[in-house]
């Protein structure tokens, strides 16, 4: 019997994962009689501390389901976390929710706002994490790209729905000053469109010692049309936990909710106690900064002797670095030398003489990626 049933006609024909692109020059690298020193990733490689561990454990036995919004402890955390590290008071029982991970808010955040039914595209930044553009497929809808900057000085807004900003910026490390943010938040305001930022970089500031300000820093305590994602995963050695959340607007704050009590998006229990205890102890966020801040210097040296100029860079788990040729010839001569990096390309056609390199790698390694950049220059 014949089947009239055509696979290719369902799913959502997602380009390829653009990282499985490197496999080339992951091989060439793996030849380094030394090994291979992978910069090209931002996942935290040294150990989750150890109160988050122990919390995690102590709720082991969560036989029940949890909540959607959180524990009643949870969300106070967070508003805690909000006004220990940026003085900003929030609402915790209307403004604030926990979601799994920070990755999954920006892909199904353009879908969970309705923006194909009201016919609205989503807008990000030039050079942008490739989640963005990704929310917008998997909504249905277009992409522009549009900087904070030129929404700042002017840039129509027609046709948006949502504008992602990104501050501390990911590739680029850019940290937005508050007078744009202020600027941003008016002009979305006043065409009616969501703005998200993005933010999961915020504590790992290396030009000061305050964190990157946040969007809710501008809004003077009035949070309409605005939302602010944040990722424990890069403070606390989290990616493993999935572990994030969104506040803001209560309104949509409440809206989400909704949707993702119907769409069973709900952080587990046991991670939702480990995050109390990550949001409430500051030590090992101080503690992880400080390893992150030296691998930096290691490796900026290296890289800048190496011949590469750094733009940006100034917060955040990257150098945003360039020789002013194309990423992918820079990306082949980093894995003569055993590095891989991450290729501009992947991150909007304004980032195509750049590479990103991420300082997620253990100190030897680090040390080993710097010592070769070195030997390279000479």
């Amino acid at each position: 019997m014949s089947s009239r049933f055509d696979s290719s006609r369902f799913g959502l024909n997602l380009p390829d994962y653009p990282w499985d692109r490197l496999t080339e020059f992951r091989d060439r690298a793996a030849q380094h009689p030394d090994g291979v020193c992978d910069l090209s990733i931002g996942t935290p490689v040294d150990p989750t501390p150890q109160v988050i561990q122990s919390a995690l454990a102590a709720a082991g036995d969560a036989h029940g389901y949890p909540t959607t919004a959180g524990t009643t402890e949870l969300r106070e955390a967070i508003a805690w976390w909000y006004q220990n590290w940026h003085g900003v008071t929030l609402d915790p029982a209307a403004e604030v929710l926990p979601t799994v991970g920070s990755k999954e808010l920006v892909a199904w955040l353009p879908t969970l706002l309705g923006l194909r039914q009201a016919g609205l595209e989503v807008a990000c930044p030039s050079a942008a994490y490739p989640t963005y553009e990704v929310g917008a497929t998997i909504a249905g809808v277009g992409c522009r790209r549009l900087d904070a900057a030129d929404v700042a000085a002017g840039a129509s807004l027609d046709g948006i729905g949502l504008l992602w900003i990104n501050t501390p910026g990911n590739p680029t490390g850019e940290v937005l000053d508050t007078d744009t943010l202020a600027e941003v938040v008016r002009r979305t305001r006043e065409s009616g469109v969501v703005l998200a930022s993005d933010e999961c970089y915020g504590l790992l500031n290396w030009e000061s010692e305050s964190p990157a300000p946040s969007i809710l820093n501008v809004t003077g305590g009035d949070h309409h049309g605005v939302l602010s994602v944040y990722s424990m995963s890069k403070q606390s050695n989290l990616a493993g936990y999935r572990a994030a959340f969104v506040t803001g607007d209560r309104d949509l704050i409440g809206d989400l909710t909704k949707s993702r009590k119907h769409a069973g998006m709900i952080v587990p229990f046991p991670v939702q106690a480990a995050m109390i205890a990550g949001l409430r102890d500051t030590a090992h966020v101080t503690e992880q900064k400080e390893r992150y801040r030296a691998r930096r210097d290691l490796l900026r040296s290296g890289l800048e002797d190496y011949g590469f100029r750094i733009d940006h860079s100034s917060a955040g788990l990257y150098l945003w670095s360039s020789a002013d040729i194309n990423c992918w010839d820079s990306l082949s001569g980093l894995a003569d030398i055993g590095i891989i990096a991450g290729p501009g390309e992947f991150y909007g056609e304004a980032a195509t003489d750049h590479v990103r390199i991420a300082l997620t790698a253990s100190d030897e390694r680090i040390e080993a990626a710097a010592r070769r950049l070195h030997a390279a220059a000479e």
